[in-house]
């Protein structure tokens, strides 16, 4: 089921999560060099031209949404609240790694989609995003 999925960030995404992994969760340079050719091994979306034109708390998610609607995505995978927040109103489906697990059960085994993996950077949130 997943391996009909293609797993996508953003160089956006992987800038903050290593500035995530290094300063705030205090990793190993090695373990956050290996984390991010994980996730290279996937496809990378540039960092977009302009953020999007969505009102949000906090700017950055201007960059993740505006990553997510360059790449095409047909869903957005966060822990951020904010994003999650803007599920109802966003310009795409935006859904909780829980949440994206229940839709790949559940889907049209025939269906192949993109999801755009937006990584968990508060400290206080304890969920783990993966695709």
């Amino acid at each position: 089921m997943l391996a009909e999925h293609t797993l996508v960030t953003g160089e956006v995404v992987l800038r903050e999560l290593r500035r995530v992994l290094r300063r705030k969760l205090k990793l190993p340079l090695q373990t956050v060099d290996a984390i991010e050719r994980l996730l290279r091994e996937h496809e990378v979306t540039p960092k977009p031209p302009a953020p999007a034109a969505v009102a949000v708390r906090d700017p950055d998610d201007k960059w993740i949404l505006a990553s997510a609607l360059a790449a095409k995505v047909d869903v957005l995978v966060a822990g951020d609240r904010d994003l999650l927040d803007l599920a109802a109103r966003g310009p795409l489906r935006i859904v909780t790694p829980r949440g994206f697990w229940n839709l790949v059960r559940e889907e049209d085994p025939d269906k192949h989609g993109l999801a755009l993996l937006e990584i968990v950077t508060s400290p206080s949130t304890k969920q783990q995003c993966s695709a």
